[in-house]
């Protein structure tokens, strides 16, 4: 699994600790951002189910939906993880199993 920090902004907030990266098991770009020092969840959580975001542009058209634009997404940082995304990955437990997604 890659993890690569950006900075996440939204209107009146910014997060220069957010991470985003692609899971070869779920299939899904994701991203973290704006931990709460209490309970350390993400305020931000992108990508979280199989296959919820297959492309990086289907994820950050999400944050962008919500308010949320990307800093520091550099070159490098798209190339591995599309590199990652391209890669063959060993079905996830649930598709082995047929399990319904709900």
């Amino acid at each position: 699994m890659s993890r690569h920090p950006i900075t996440v902004r939204s209107i009146d907030n910014a997060d220069d600790n957010a991470v985003i990266g692609f899971d070869p098991p779920l299939g899904t770009y994701f991203l973290l951002g704006f931990e709460d020092p209490d309970t350390e969840f993400p305020g931000l959580w992108l990508g979280t189910r199989l296959r919820e975001f297959p492309d990086l542009a289907s994820l950050t058209s999400a944050a962008d939906a919500k308010g949320y634009m990307l800093d520091g997404l550099t070159e490098p940082i798209v190339a591995e993880m599309a590199w990652e995304a391209m890669q063959p990955h060993r079905p996830s437990l649930v598709e082995r199993c047929g399990w319904p997604l709900r």
